[in-house]
């Protein structure tokens, strides 16, 4: 998968479009996605809402899945774990997602979301997912 089919990837979600997050790197197995702090995704201590966060990074983990898995196949989240590390203040939210074991019906994928603050980065969430392969009819 290259970029420009990622980011018609993303936009097949209307959620993802309505957030305005953006992949920026795929390789095999792995993808870049940013998102842009909007002051209505900030809790009321005025860090980003943990929703948002998970979001980001369940949507980086499934595509990095995504380019694994056979033609004719979508993934689906299975099982999600997040660990909210520190409260996240910055002006973007960079997440990077990696599949860590590949599989037919299901793949094992991890994440790491940054928050992003004139290029000084701090981690903020750590996440887990076991992704779904299920063929495109079942979705």
């Amino acid at each position: 998968m290259d970029l420009d089919t990622l980011r018609r990837f993303f936009q097949l979600s209307p959620f993802m479009r309505d957030l305005g997050a953006e992949p920026t790197a795929v390789s095999p197995g792995r993808v870049t996605a940013v998102l842009p702090m909007q002051d209505r995704f900030r809790q009321h201590s005025g860090h980003a809402h943990a929703g948002v966060q998970t979001t980001l990074a369940d949507h980086a983990m499934g595509s990095a899945a995504q380019t694994l898995v056979a033609e004719g196949h979508w993934v689906l989240t299975a099982d999600l774990k997040v660990s909210l590390l520190r409260p996240a203040d910055g002006q973007r939210l960079v997440c990077e997602a990696w599949v860590v074991k590949p599989g037919r019906t299901l793949s094992f994928t991890e994440a790491e979301v940054w928050a992003e603050r004139e290029g000084d980065r701090t981690l903020v969430l750590k996440a887990s997912a076991t992704m779904a392969v299920v063929p495109l009819d079942r979705r």
